[in-house]
């Protein structure tokens, strides 16, 4: 009788806890560990550190560090008045009237490809690179909440974006008031602006180019949480873009074209102009918030429910 009842006792505390794991009935209480707090986990100081020792970091960093001097050189080599009357060559033949035409010139040279590099690399290679050394599954075992893991290192992975952003004009404004002094902003249409107001210029379009790259940063991120392979994310996020400028070359297309992001991406050159345009760099910002929120929340919907095995 006894060994019937020891059955049942345990049949029903089976179904019990079975109810339990499906809801049906209270829920147990999770046993945390003394002193353990969520939002301490994962620190940002930990995460910037092993994100700026990493060799693609300081690679990509010395790249940016160099181009102002490759430029420099090319200029002194080449005919600074070879230019054949676009706007491209106009702006270009102000690079040696002051530093601050230098620096413009810098980032009209790389914001359409070499500024997409470091932004696809450092949000492309988050999550990726730690499934690819199959460390991803101890950080969610220690345990990191997976939201704030991807927190964690979106953060970081912005930071290191923006200080490549402001690294290349920095160096090529030193380079430049160097090598041709420190001067007024010689406009490709003629007239110059203020120290002050051309310090304020370049502000804004380091801050467009910025904004304008939201969308290739979100694409890598979104791929990184879907592949264990880092050269996967972005490369899939650099070649994504590449096709975006392409499709902007397609006259066919018409008004189509305003939905590409690459469309927008020089409409900093309005920066350069007597006065201030906003139409363009506002209409640009839209898109690219707009595409980059999209993304960025299928980013943390899928890695939340994902089944990490790396």
């Amino acid at each position: 009788m006894s060994t019937l009842t020891d059955r049942a006792e345990e049949r029903e505390e089976r179904e019990g806890r079975a109810e339990e794991r499906a809801g049906g009935g209270p829920a147990r209480p999770v046993e945390v560990a003394d002193g353990y707090r969520a939002g301490r986990t994962l620190p940002l100081r930990v995460e910037l550190v092993r994100q700026l020792k990493r060799r693609r970091t300081m690679v990509m960093g010395g790249l940016l560090f160099a181009l102002p001097f490759i430029l420099l050189i090319a200029f002194q080599v080449g005919d600074p008045g070879g230019g054949n009357g676009s706007q491209r060559i106009n702006l270009m033949d102000t690079a040696t009237t002051s530093g601050a035409n230098f620096a413009a010139v810098n980032l009209f040279a790389s914001a359409g490809f070499l500024l997409v590099i470091p932004v696809a690399l450092f949000f492309g290679d988050t999550v990726a690179s730690e499934a690819s050394w199959s460390s991803l599954r101890y950080l969610l075992a220690a345990p990191v909440p997976r939201a704030r893991l991807l927190w964690s290192k979106l953060a970081v992975a912005f930071g290191l974006s923006l200080a490549a952003l402001v690294l290349l004009p920095l160096v090529a404004l030193a380079v430049g008031t160097a090598a041709y002094g420190w001067g007024p902003l010689q406009l490709p249409v003629g007239g110059t602006l203020p120290v002050g107001t051309a310090a304020q210029r370049l502000l804004i379009i380091v801050a467009y180019i910025l904004v304008s790259q939201l969308i290739t940063a979100a694409l890598a991120f979104w791929l990184s949480t879907k592949t264990d392979a880092p050269l996967g994310a972005v490369g899939g996020a650099v070649g994504l873009t590449i096709i975006g400028n392409v499709l902007d070359e397609v006259t066919a297309l018409g008004d189509w074209r305003h939905f590409v992001p690459a469309h927008w991406q020089y409409a900093w050159l309005d920066a350069v102009q007597p006065q201030l345009d906003w139409s363009d760099m506002i209409q640009g910002t839209s898109l690219s918030v707009t595409y980059a929120m999209v993304l960025f929340a299928l980013a943390f919907r899928g890695f939340a429910r994902k089944d990490v095995v790396s």
